[in-house]
This record gives C-alpha cells, structure tokens and sequence, in this order.
C-alpha cells in the first residue's frame, strides 16, 4: 500500500474576502476610482488574485500594472508554471486597464483573449509584473495589450483583448 501522506505532499491555503464587496464598489465609481481603492487597500480584489498571489501595483487611466508571483501549486503536469497563470495574469491585467477608463456603473467582459507564449516559467522565476495598457477605449467595444515579464524585464508572455463594454442595464 502506498502512503500518500508522505513528505511529498504539499498544501496550499488562501482567505479572501466576499466578492461581492468588491463587486457592489465597482457600480458606485468610476473603474479608475475603484482600482485606485483596490490598489489602497479599501476594497477587497477578486478572489482569484489571491489564489493566483496577484496584487495591483500601479494604476493609471488606462494603465494596470500587476506583481504576481508563480508558485509549485500552479505546475502543470511536465512541471512548469501552468500556461493558465500567464494566461489570467495578462487577462486581468488588460481588463482592468480597459476598466480604468471606464465611467462609474460601466463594465465590461473579455470578449477575445489572445496570449503569445514566449518563454517556460518556473516557480523559480520570481516575482514578475504584468502591464495592460488600453488601445483603444470606444462606446461598445474596447481592446488593450499586456506584457508578463520578470524581475529583470525579461518576457514570458504577452496579449492582447477585446472587451465588450457593459452599461448599467449590462448590455
């Protein structure tokens, strides 16, 4: 019989806060606002960013910039950081760029999400940031580009989005 507690078994465990904390600021300020209060600690992130330890380290009218940092518990089966991490880290990033500029009780969701692998990422990578920038902000639809690069400035990944803009009566 095997033993599958063993000293090769990990756990990883994570808290957040409800959602929907997060989710009732947004519809009362501006995305620019509302990320800046995020990135000040007044309103709870998305869940995910703690699952994935995704923090906001910059925000600007159309500018996001991420810190976020790979670890085991995100390995794919070969035994790299699972292509997924850069995936949501560029995903998020965009989004809220594009959010960024957005008026108060206006959102948006991705419509299309195209990401370049450049280079495996390792939980010895390190701390890596991850910059979305708009290109461009319309009525109806709005896309940005992203770029994952470590600590010293190397590229893993990079994106582009298009985000399908949401009223209030969320069409």
């Amino acid at each position: 019989m095997t033993d599958t507690t063993s000293a090769s078994t990990r756990t990883h465990t994570f808290t957040w806060q409800d959602p929907m904390i997060g989710a009732q600021a947004a519809l009362t300020m501006s995305g620019l606002e509302y990320f800046q209060a995020i990135a000040r600690g007044e309103i709870p992130f998305a869940p995910i960013t703690d699952v994935m330890q995704i923090t906001v380290e910059t925000v600007e009218a159309g500018r996001v910039v991420f810190k976020a940092t790979p670890a085991e518990y995100l390995f794919n089966p070969i035994g790299t950081i699972h292509g997924g991490f850069a995936a949501t880290v560029l995903d998020g990033a965009m989004g809220c760029a594009v959010h960024s500029t957005l008026p108060r009780g206006t959102g948006y969701t991705t419509a299309e999400l195209h990401i370049n692998y450049i280079r495996p990422i390792f939980a010895t990578t390190g701390t890596m940031l991850c910059e979305g920038k708009i290109i461009h902000s319309g009525r109806k639809m709005a896309t940005a580009e992203g770029r994952l690069v470590d600590a010293d400035g190397k590229l893993y990944a990079h994106g582009t989005t298009t985000c399908i803009i949401l009223s209030q009566e969320g069409t």
